[in-house]
């Protein structure tokens, strides 16, 4: 039996692991990086062994620094998580040669699924659909394997997952500069560059089948989780059941998906995933032999503790009843909150957490990895949290997860939140017509931008962040007065004779908000850039306003941080940079200049100063949260100044080079 359980992870994964553990009255080892010493799961755990450093191949990534830390606090079983050492088959086998129980499949499990095109070898002999492929190396013929497959083709990383190292081609040109990349990637995420070839389905729905199986022989399904929605590769929804599955394409999905984890000798939880096409006709994608991230979902329809199964599976027991007998109840829809800019073309976002609060709804579950005050740096996966709903029916999930993520307050990081909220509500969705071409057919800021179905029209009074920006200014109004040394008795705005209004600007995104004020005897004198905004004042504390707008009343929650006013209403959240009242000249940037995106590595700079580029030309390259960003020239132009070299470390806005126009 188990009695100490190190998790070779971190973030939200490692506290969902502790959790379950706790509760069958197992110990727990957490291991830290440097970035990670005051994450939650650190304190959560009831020993903690630092890793020194804070790149994953320095900490996470050392199989020999994890089992070190094993022996030290008496741990006698891993449990890998997702990502990192998870699908390390030899890192399983250290960790036996050790005399640790390592919580997953057996070392030839992971190894025979390790190479993926090995893995779609031994799946096709086992009678499961496969898509045709071939791995590639630095001597491989590219064009005349990719000729072969036929265009468009898929560039895969074959050890690893979670969408890095992948690339479409659509076209031989494209070819050899997206391996190259997607080698990079995937050395960088899973210390391993191989990569490979496969044919692309386009616009496929993503399907996986949740598989466990006990060291007694018996390998069952606990059906599908449909993941189609994704950007870059990467799952952002995941449901359980899937919308597009009916009960006999259930029944051949979970017979191909068990006799995919026999042909391997499967043990513990993993999931055999399938593309399906237009047709419903599904191949083999790959097995991951490890837990998901979507796994909660599946959690939630059957009723089932996963980490605790795969804790007694790795103890010996076999399969209890309540598996073998599993069935769905209701629906549940998983959507992955992230650190990103949407907008701005998913870009990942860092800072500090200065509230992180999701509404505790019934039927709602939070996996979360932050709490407030948690720093959300470059150097992991950006994903913060999962929320989770579970309901009767899949419109009953989708209402109550969106109305969970539209209440959270989350300030201090930019988060795709709305885009979550936006997919949650939009009628293709909730049709469950969705596949990987989903964010491709709807403009992601659209979604973000109408993702409350209580959002003001573009006509209507108050849109376009307007009823934020004038609570903030009176949340600050009222917080002066709250403060005030002399004469705190007087009503706040009170005047013995009128004067000018006062003034509060704010940015929101590109667009400038300027809140004018003034409280007469008639009322609240309120505009916004100038124009009217017919309100009513009803009540307003520093951390709340409620406005009366055309007849209907709002509150506003409002959070103040130097810099920043949080404002999150029943319309929508915003945060509001406060615009000082005397800007900093030194604060523009020379024209021409080239600004990080993010904050990040710089991998490469492609161009020297005093050469000739084109608009669009791929000057810098950065890395951020295991993933590669280009930054381009934005005119045609000679490159006047370079201010970063390969391994500098920048920061959002930081000057990465100075592209001059010719002169006419």
């Amino acid at each position: 039996m188990i009695q100490k359980l190190l998790i070779a992870n971190r973030g939200e994964i490692a506290a969902r692991v502790m959790r379950t553990a706790h509760s069958l009255g197992i110990g727990t080892v957490a291991v830290y990086s440097d970035p990670d010493a005051a994450a939650p799961f650190v304190s959560l755990a009831d020993e903690a062994v630092r890793l020194p450093g804070a790149a994953p191949s320095d900490t996470y990534l050392r199989a020999d620094l994890v089992i070190a830390a094993a022996r030290a606090t008496g741990a006698d079983a891993v449990h890998p998580g997702y990502g990192f050492l998870s699908e390390n088959a030899q890192f399983a086998r250290d960790c036996a040669a050790a005399g640790l129980t390592f919580v997953g499949p057996t070392p030839e499990a992971i190894a025979s699924m390790g190479s993926k095109l090995e893995a779609k070898a031994l799946m096709e002999k086992a009678g499961v659909p496969v898509l045709p492929g071939a791995t590639v190396d630095e001597s491989s013929d590219l064009g005349a394997i990719a000729a072969d497959i036929g265009f468009p083709v898929l560039v895969k990383a074959a050890f690893g997952g979670g969408g890095r190292g992948m690339r479409v081609v659509h076209t031989p040109a494209e070819l050899t500069e997206a391996v190259e990349g997607a080698r990079r990637e995937a050395a960088s995420a899973f210390g391993d560059g191989t990569v490979f070839l496969e044919r692309f389905v386009v616009n496929p729905r993503h399907v996986e089948v949740q598989i466990l199986g006990d060291t007694h022989g018996e390998v069952v399904s606990l059906f599908e989780r449909d993941c189609s929605i994704q950007r870059r590769y990467q799952k952002i929804v995941e449901e359980s059941p899937s919308p597009a599955v009916d009960e006999v394409q259930r029944a051949e999905l979970g017979e191909a998906a068990v006799a995919a984890g026999k042909a391997i000798g499967y043990t513990g939880a993993g999931t055999v995933e399938f593309v399906m096409d237009q047709d419903g006709k599904f191949f083999f994608l790959e097995v991951n032999t490890r837990l998901q991230v979507e796994h909660p979902v599946t959690e939630l329809v059957t009723g089932l503790d996963l980490v605790e199964l795969q804790l007694r599976v790795a103890e010996g027991e076999p399969l209890p009843p309540e598996v073998l007998g599993a069935g769905i109840s209701g629906h549940a829809i998983e959507v992955r909150l992230y650190a990103e800019d949407v907008p701005a073309g998913f870009l990942p976002a860092t800072g500090t957490l200065h509230r992180f609060a999701i509404p505790d709804l019934p039927g709602i579950r939070v996996d979360s990895g932050v709490v407030d005050g948690s720093v959300v740096g470059t150097n992991y996966d950006p994903m913060l949290a999962k929320v989770i709903a579970h309901g009767r029916t899949r419109t009953e999930a989708a209402r109550t997860l969106a109305r969970a993520l539209q209440r959270a307050e989350l300030h201090g990081v930019t988060t795709n939140r709305d885009l979550l909220v936006g997919i949650l509500r939009e009628p293709e969705f909730l049709a469950g017509k969705t596949d990987t071409g989903y964010l491709t057919r709807h403009d992601p800021a659209q979604l973000c931008r109408w993702s409350t179905s209580q959002a003001p029209s573009p006509g209507a009074p108050g849109g376009g962040g307007v009823r934020q920006a004038a609570a903030a200014a009176l949340a600050a109004q009222a917080g002066n007065r709250a403060s005030a040394r002399v004469l705190a008795g007087i009503p706040s705005g009170w005047r013995n004779v009128g004067g000018q209004p006062q003034r509060a600007a704010y940015t929101l995104g590109d667009e400038t908000l300027e809140v004018t004020y003034a409280f007469r005897r008639s009322g609240l004198d309120l505009a916004v850039n100038g124009e009217a905004l017919p309100a009513r004042l009803v009540a307003a504390t520093p951390e709340s306003v409620e406005l009366e707008i055309d007849g209907v009343s709002r509150t506003y929650a409002v959070h103040r941080v130097p810099g920043w006013s949080y404002v999150d209403g029943p319309d929508g959240s915003a945060a509001l940079a406060e615009v000082p009242r005397f800007a900093d000249p030194n604060a523009v940037a020379h024209a021409g200049s080239l600004l990080a995106p993010m904050p990040g590595g710089v991998v490469r700079v492609l161009a020297a100063q005093g050469d000739p580029v084109t608009a669009g030309q791929a000057l810098v390259v950065l890395e951020a949260m295991k993933m590669e960003h280009t930054v381009a020239a934005p005119v045609d132009g000679v490159v006047a100044e370079i201010h970063v070299g390969a391994g500098d470390q920048v920061d959002t806005g930081q000057v990465l080079a100075v592209v001059e126009e010719p002169e006419e």
